[in-house]
C-alpha cells in the first residue's frame, strides 16, 4: 500500500542527473519489489487482510507462501519508501537553497499533483493507494522542515512508540475481556461478494473499491501506516540533515554492524507477526494474539527496514556485483512513481473486470511468480526508458505540474 515518487528526489536544477545519489535510487528500485509483492496479494484475493483463509487456497503450500510474504515483505517496504521520501525532501530543500528557488510553493504544488494522482489511482486502480496519504503527510513534513536532526528523531520515535504501544495496550485489554465469537460466515460472505463485484464489470469494480476504502483501508492508513510513514519521513529528514546516512553508506564495517543490530530483532518480530497472521487465517486463535503480533511488528519492522537499507548499501559496494546490482535497480528507482502506477494497472487488468477478472482464482505461489516476472520486466523497461528520457512518464507529468512548464522529455545528448 505504499510508494514514493522518484520525482521527489529529483533536484530543481536544469539537469535531472545533477547531484543524484545513485544509492538512493537503487534503494527505491529495490523497494518497488516489496511494494509489488504486498499489493499483488491484495489484488489477487479479497481475503487479503480479512483474518480468515480463502477456502479455495488453503493447502499447506498456500499457507507457506503467505507466511513467507508476511515475513519478508509485509509492513517493511512502505517504511523504506517513507524513509526515502523524507531523505529526498531534504535533498530538494538543499537544491532549492543552492539555486535560490522558492521551495515551499513548489513543494506544495508537487503535493497537490501527488494528491490528484492518488485520488485517481485509488478510485480507478487500487484502493490501497498511499499517494494521498503521502500528499497529506507531506504538508506536516513541510511544517516541520526546520526541526534539528535530534528533534526529528525524537518525534519519530515517539510516533512509532505511540502506535506500537497503542496496539499493545489494545491487545492487553482484549486479553482481559470475555472472547467474542468471530463471525466467520459473515467474513466469508463479505469476501465472496467483493470478489463477485471485482469480476462483474468496470463500474462494479470502481464501486467495490469505494466500499473497500470506506470499510477498512482508511482505518489502516490512519491508525497504522500514516503515523509510521510520518515517523520514517522524519528519520529520513534527520538522516540527510545530519549527514549520517551519506557517511555510513561508504563504510562497510558500519553497514555490517547495522545489519547485525537490526536484522535479528526485525526478523524475530516478523516471525511472530507472520506466524500469527497465517495462524489466524488457518486455525482459530485468540484475537489478542493477532493484536499483540501487530504491536510487536510495528515496533520491530522499522529495524527490519534499516537492516534492508544496510544490506543493500553493503551489496552495492561489492564490485563487480555492486555495479551490476546498482545498474539494474537505479533506473527503476528514478521512475518509481511510473513503475508503482504500472504495477497497479497490471494488477487491475489481471484481477478485475478491466481485463481477465482472475481475483480469487490464482494460487498464491503463482501470484509470487507473476510478481517476479513483472518486476524483472520493469527493471528492463526502466533501464531502456531512462537511457533516452530525462524522467519517467508520470514523473515528467508531475514535474510539469510542479514547475508549471514543460520539462525536457528526452535526455540531452552528451
Amino acid at each position: 500500500m505504499a510508494m514514493m515518487t522518484s520525482a521527489e528526489s529529483t533536484t530543481h536544477t536544469s539537469s535531472p542527473a545533477v547531484d543524484r545519489e545513485h544509492a538512493i535510487d537503487a534503494l527505491r528500485g529495490f523497494a518497488l519489489l516489496g511494494i509489488l509483492m504486498v499489493n499483488a496479494g491484495s489484488f489477487a484475493s479479497t481475503y487479503f487482510g480479512v483474518g480468515v483463509a480463502d477456502p479455495a487456497f488453503s493447502r499447506p503450500v498456500d499457507h507457506a507462501v503467505r507466511w513467507l510474504v508476511s515475513l519478508v515483505f509485509e509492513t517493511k517496504f512502505y517504511l523504506l519508501f517513507s524513509l526515502l521520501f523524507g531523505y529526498s525532501f531534504a535533498l530538494q530543500m538543499d537544491s532549492a537553497e543552492r539555486s535560490g528557488s522558492a521551495f515551499v510553493p513548489r513543494f506544495l504544488r508537487r503535493l497537490l499533483g501527488l494528491l490528484l494522482l492518488g485520488l485517481a489511482h485509488a478510485w480507478l486502480l487500487f484502493a490501497g493507494d498511499i499517494l494521498v496519504t503521502y500528499a497529506l503527510l507531506g504538508v506536516l513534513l513541510l511544517a516541520w522542515r526546520g526541526l534539528r536532526p535530534v528533534a526529528a528523531m525524537a518525534l519519530a520515535l515517539a510516533l512509532l512508540g505511540m502506535v506500537a504501544g497503542g496496539w499493545g495496550l489494545l491487545a492487553w485489554l482484549v486479553a482481559h475481556v470475555p472472547p467474542m465469537e468471530v463471525p466467520l460466515a459473515e467474513l466469508h460472505a463479505k469476501a465472496q461478494q467483493a470478489a463477485e463485484a471485482y469480476r462483474a464489470s468496470a463500474l462494479d469494480t470502481i464501486a467495490q473499491r469505494g466500499r473497500d476504502m470506506a470499510e477498512g483501508v482508511w482505518f489502516v492508513l490512519v491508525f497504522v501506516q500514516g503515523p509510521c510513514a510520518l515517523a520514517m519521513f522524519l528519520l529520513g529528514l534527520a538522516a540527510h540533515r545530519s549527514g549520517y546516512l551519506a557517511r555510513v553508506a561508504q563504510q562497510p564495517a558500519h553497514l555490517r554492524r547495522w545489519m547485525l543490530c537490526c536484522l535479528p530483532v526485525g526478523v524475530a518480530g516478523a516471525l511472530f507477526y507472520a506466524t500469527a497472521q497465517v495462524g489466524a487465517s488457518s486455525v482459530r486463535q485468540p484475537e489478542y494474539v493477532g493484536l499483540a503480533a501487530l504491536a510487536v511488528d510495528l515496533a520491530t519492522a522499522p529495524l527490519m527496514a534499516f537492516g534492508y537499507v544496510a544490506l543493500l548499501l553493503w551489496l552495492l559496494q561489492r564490485n563487480p556485483l555492486g555495479q551490476r546490482l546498482g545498474g539494474a535497480l537505479e533506473p527503476a528507482g528514478r521512475m518509481a512513481l511510473s513503475n508503482y502506477l504500472l504495477q497497479s494497472l497490471v494488477g487491475a487488468l489481471v484481477f478485475t473486470a478491466y481485463g481477465l477478472a482472475l481475483v480469487g482464482r490464482v494460487a498464491p505461489w503463482l501470484v509470487v511468480l507473476g510478481v517476479f516476472m513483472l518486476y524483472a520486466a520493469q527493471l528492463v523497461w526502466s533501464r531502456r526508458w531512462m537511457a533516452t528520457h530525462a524522467y519517467g512518464p508520470v514523473e515528467w507529468l508531475l514535474r510539469a505540474f510542479t514547475l508549471w512548464q514543460w520539462p525536457a522529455w528526452r535526455r540531452a545528448a552528451r
